[in-house]
């Protein structure tokens, strides 16, 4: 399992809640994936160490969690040594780390999406936000940790924005979409596309959605209200299915480029259906906390099948109907310069709330402690039988926590249920 987040613990979690005996290694991992699994220090971006060490140690299946291992191309180094990875290589790794080729490639497939303006320079964003006019979408061409996109009523605000985003490459300026977003997961073996459970995630750093964008303050799943909007969380499911994830995948198994591994689509809600705002190339952070303490199918049947060509000869996973909430814990400071190294205290009395699990992301032990080493420290993740009931759950257990100048919203799955 490579990566260090939330993410991956959550998957870690997910496996080996299936008692089948699973062998595995995390890298680098954090502190609470090494207290349940054997944890290496090597870097995950680093194809050729990565697959060196897979070789050696007899991996079978090697599990990408973050994007920058994929846009780097760590998948296609290990699949030269012919070991099973889930996770796309280099070239289909480009549906996230290049919002313009997500967009020809939506376009070559007519999946529904908004307008889009690519630009190099300030005075092509301007024409551009001129032309589209407000609210303005601007969005980094490349990976900005989630961080990258701003939607503004106020053209100077839309403008620094870009400012700061064309010294590392183009950015786009997109047409507004208005309604609700989802995040839906895919899993695809480059051929054959299956679906997981829809989840709403919460983007910006403060309660009523505001403040600037983050890598996501909370979630929940399944959705009440889209169920009741499509007749059935199935109906909104295999249509998004149909005109989105299977004509993507389609158009770049066309290219040549096969997409194997996770298709995250971030999709809109509008009065003229379904339109995608993006994709990403691998589980989202933090909606996969959710979905998965839902699924009833065996995860690493589904990831060998995506990782070896055999999703078409297995049937649509299974979720229980119970709800998950997660809610994110953030440092002090966070997304701009969180501080680190404080101690966080009452994670016991936290994983003592009936149906609640802790999810490690920017954390280390040390002396005997646990501290905080990034923006997003940990998600209390917790499972019920309503939403209601998770989301009490929640927040009880959050409220044993403590970790100087952290912060959390208390709006997440806030009148859903």
């Amino acid at each position: 399992m490579l990566g260090s987040g939330a993410r991956e613990h959550a998957i870690v979690t997910a496996l080996l809640g299936e008692d089948a005996g699973h062998e595995i290694v995390s890298a680098p991992g954090n502190a609470g994936l090494a207290a349940v699994v054997e944890t290496v220090a090597l870097d995950p971006s680093n194809g050729a160490v990565v697959a060196r060490y897979a070789a050696d140690n007899d991996i079978e299946l090697v599990v990408i969690g973050p994007e920058a291992p994929l846009v780097a191309g760590v998948a296609d180094a290990v699949r030269a040594r012919r070991i099973p990875v889930f996770g796309p290589g280099r070239a289909a790794a480009a549906l996230e780390g290049s919002k313009a080729f997500a967009k020809r490639i939506m376009d070559a497939a007519s999946v529904p999406t908004g307008r889009a303006i690519r630009a190099t320079d300030l005075d092509g964003v301007a024409r551009a936000l001129d032309e589209l006019g407000a609210p303005h979408v601007v969005k980094a061409d490349g990976l900005a940790a989630g961080k990258g996109v701003l939607v503004t009523d106020e053209r100077d605000a839309a403008l620094s924005h870009a400012e700061h985003y064309l010294q590392m490459g183009p950015v786009l300026v997109e047409e507004f979409l208005d309604g609700q977003e989802i995040s839906l997961f895919f899993l695809s073996d480059g051929h054959d596309v299956v679906p997981l459970s829809p989840a709403q995630d919460y983007k910006r750093v403060g309660d009523g959605d505001t403040g600037p964008n983050t890598g996501g303050m909370g979630a929940y799943s399944p959705l009440p209200w889209l169920a009741q909007r499509w007749g059935s969380e199935q109906a909104f499911v295999d249509e998004a299915l149909d005109t989105v994830a299977l004509p993507t995948v389609r158009a770049l198994e066309a290219e040549g480029t096969p997409f194997i591994g996770l298709l995250y689509c971030g999709l809109i809600v509008t009065d003229a259906g379904i339109r995608v705002i993006e994709f990403n190339a691998r589980f989202g952070d933090p909606e996969t906390q959710v979905v998965l303490p839902r699924l009833e199918t065996p995860l690493s049947q589904l990831l060998f099948a995506a990782a070896t060509g055999g999703l078409g000869k297995l049937p649509f996973p299974k979720f229980s109907p119970d709800a998950a909430v997660i809610v994110v814990l953030a440092s002090e400071g966070y997304p701009d310069e969180p501080v680190t190294g404080r101690v966080i205290e009452g994670l016991d009395a936290a994983a003592e709330v009936a149906g609640v699990t802790i999810a490690h992301a920017a954390t280390a032990v040390v002396g005997g402690e646990y501290v905080a080493t990034g923006g997003r420290v940990l998600g209390v993740v917790a499972r019920a039988s309503d939403l209601a009931a998770a989301r009490t759950s929640a927040y009880d257990a959050m409220g044993r926590i403590r970790l100087e100048g952290s912060f959390y919203r208390h709006d997440i799955a806030e009148g859903v249920a």
